[in-house]
């Protein structure tokens, strides 16, 4: 990486601190308290704020890197990272979370998800990333931007990245066709635009045509076989060392930790920016590496992914100040039109032309260009480079004399100029982040909606294992447009759900396939309902990953009760996941209630029939299942969960009087199952 990549002296101007004068006393007294504060405390500030402003966008379901930049920027303007930190600590620092980040995303990039996928990933992790650097470039040299200038903000702009790719899948939850490509592109052109912006640096600080073309081939040659040596050795060496068990499990996310910091850094010494595509290729081969288990190293890998992106988003925004904002907006707004309007469609549709991609899928590649940390941070390291350049030739010129001096000033005076223009990219680029989180993040919601390829609001049920009552309850969902998924190891069990219409699959739910590569788009609960308790609890804690735990449920445990010693026969607790339903019912007594002629229907709550007329009309041995609280909303009812009183409707397992009529009772009977008594179905 280029030395003094956060040196503030080419902004020294812009980023004064505020007068004490010009705030109330009170506030004064914090802005000098803020304005002093020791390392720990600032590193502390910024870990919690980050937690908080994903755990808020959480909650408010909008991208947490939007409140992550807005809430990092308002910071900056009291305190300063490399005040602080220092301008060295925090230049390594950067470098190290996002080499981490891209090691993390790697991990998850398996390549049989990109089954049928190949050309398309290909085309998208060049084809297409070539079109969309000669049109950012085009772009930034009409907008006025020296043409050298220009060529370095196509190459850094090129990248989305898995820091805002990753969240936006988390809520969106897509088909996995589109969260492969997605995901593949995000984490293989990160590091191919720190490349490029390198080259592109490299080329034009060399001067002569000659000259930049040797320096781009060599830089080229050497950062690519430097990253295929390390990534290889490394991970040849973690995985002999992981399968002849070396490694205690206690150490393995530490380990793997330091093996990418180490070989991010060895990278760097040898070959600047090189460091990202070493781990990006360390993370892919251990990820693919055939029956090497993980698990460990992914869940902590993956918890530092969301605290380093926070803290990273929060100091890379805190480095713009208003007025540097002010003075690039116009030609900001001109630039992200550009961005949004051309360069990402013509980009992905020429890209891709050919390749076994859906119309709608286009269309939705189209809609998700966000720009994450990784654009944020290459801006910084290379507007600083060129003025560091220029300094170093003026200082060679200051020992030359004759022919060679004027030559040298001349470089260093055309560097100069590269430098002021330079300066503009790091808060043309905050813009072009900020607002393309919001635009995509926000808006693909809607137009991944419409396009049936995702769910902002996932209310799917994906079942693990078949009886007539889950397929009953699960025609009932589809008729009230809740999408459903019935999983299976044996296919013959699935004939009557297949018959109905539904969406099954065959498979073992602990599978490979299932655990990693099913489709679960659309779907946003987990119910384990297989004949072994043992199976569903580690189906519910395996799933937990992909729903979380408050929408991951199974059913009751055989022989379940209270007391000491019954406790120290039964699972424990977090081996387990929530029981579904009301009252808490095992397989065996759904079995039992289904064989006494009780069946799953829909009941309809009104002012004249309300949650208490249910209840006295169908006794306590009903079982409530789901509850819909409004259109194309529905709730896995559980033994916490609110239940409506006279609106709504409930899914539930009654036994319908023989006096009662569906329609005096707001009844629609689900259809018979043609499954045998006592439910043969299978996991």
């Amino acid at each position: 990486m280029v030395e003094g990549v956060f040196s503030a002296a080419p902004f020294d101007a812009l980023h004064a601190q505020p007068r004490l004068s010009d705030v109330p006393r009170s506030a004064a007294d914090l802005l000098h308290a803020l304005g002093a504060m020791k390392p720990g405390a600032y590193v502390a500030l910024v870990i919690a704020v980050s937690v908080a402003c994903q755990w808020i966008a959480w909650r408010l379901r909008v991208p947490s890197i939007l409140l992550l930049l807005i809430v990092g920027f308002g910071i900056g303007q009291v305190v300063r990272a490399e005040n602080v930190l220092g301008h060295q600590i925090l230049f390594d620092g950067v470098g190290i979370l996002v080499g981490v980040i891209l090691f993390e995303g790697s991990m998850g990039l398996r390549l049989q998800q990109v089954r049928g996928l190949g050309r398309p990933v290909r085309r998208l992790t060049s084809v297409t990333v070539l079109i969309a650097g000669a049109l950012i470039t085009t772009s930034a040299w009409l907008l006025g931007f020296d043409i050298r200038v220009a060529l370095l903000i196509g190459a850094i702009l090129v990248v989305t990245g898995p820091t805002v790719i990753n969240p936006i899948l988390r809520s969106l939850r897509p088909t996995r066709r589109v969260a492969s490509l997605l995901r593949w592109e995000a984490v293989v052109v990160d590091p191919i635009g720190a490349v490029l912006a390198l080259l592109v640096f490299q080329a034009v600080t060399a001067g002569e045509a000659e000259a930049a073309v040797t320096s781009v081939i060599t830089a080229l040659v050497k950062t690519v076989v430097i990253a295929v040596v390390i990534a290889g050795v490394v991970g040849v060496t973690l995985e002999a060392l992981m399968r002849r068990r070396a490694i205690p499990d206690f150490l393995h996310g530490v380990v793997f930790l330091a093996a990418a910091v180490g070989a991010l850094e060895l990278s760097d010494v040898l070959q600047p920016q090189s460091g990202l595509l070493t781990v990006t290729l360390l993370g892919i081969y251990l990820g693919n590496r055939p029956k090497l288990r993980l698990e460990q190293v992914a869940e902590f890998s993956e918890h530092l992914q969301v605290l380093f992106v926070g803290a990273l988003f929060i100091v890379l925004a805190g480095r713009v100040t208003p007025a540097q904002l002010v003075d690039v907006l116009p030609t900001a707004l001109m630039f992200l039109a550009a961005l949004v309007i051309v360069v990402r469609p013509a980009s992905v549709l020429i890209g891709l032309a050919g390749a076994k991609v859906t119309r709608r899928e286009r269309i939705l590649l189209v809609g998700m260009a966000p720009r994450g940390v990784v654009a944020a941070a290459v801006t910084s390291i290379f507007a600083l480079g060129f003025g560091q350049a220029s300094t170093a030739l003026s200082a060679q010129a200051g020992q030359a004399a004759g022919h060679d001096r004027d030559a040298l000033l001349a470089r260093s005076q055309d560097l100069a100029m590269l430098a002021d223009q330079a300066a503009k990219m790091v808060p043309l680029v905050f813009v072009v982040i900020v607002c393309t989180v919001a635009l995509y993040g926000i808006g693909v919601n809607r137009l991944a909606e419409r396009l049936g390829l995702a769910s902002a609001n996932p209310q799917g049920v994906l079942f693990a294992g078949v009886h007539s009552w889950v397929v009953d309850a699960a025609v009932l969902l589809r008729a009230m447009g809740i999408p459903v998924l019935l999983v299976a190891r044996n296919s013959a069990t699935l004939a009557p759900a297949r018959r109905a219409g539904l969406a099954t699959v065959t498979a073992n739910i602990l599978s490979e396939f299932a655990v990693k590569d099913l489709d679960v788009s659309g779907l946003g609960y987990f119910i384990a309902c297989t004949p072994e308790d043992e199976v569903n609890a580690t189906a519910a804690r395996q799933f937990a990953r992909v729903f979380g735990e408050a929408n991951t449920y199974q059913l009751r445990r055989d022989g379940y009760a209270t007391g000491t010693e019954v406790e120290r026969r039964d699972i424990a607790r977090h081996l387990s996941a929530r029981f579904a339903f009301a009252p808490w019912v095992s397989r065996a007594e759904m079995a039992e209630r289904v064989a006494s002629g009780m069946t799953v229907s829909r009941v309809d709550l009104a002012p004249e029939f309300t949650l208490d007329d249910f209840y006295a009309r169908y006794g306590d041995d009903a079982v409530v299942m789901f509850v819909m609280r409004g259109a194309g909303t529905i709730e896995v009812v559980n033994g916490s969960t609110k239940m409506p009183t006279d609106s709504g409707a409930l899914i539930a397992l009654v036994r319908i009087p023989s006096d009662v009529t569906p329609i005096v009772a707001g009844i629609a009977p689900a259809r018979t199952s043609s499954y045998p008594e006592g439910g043969a179905a299978s996991r």
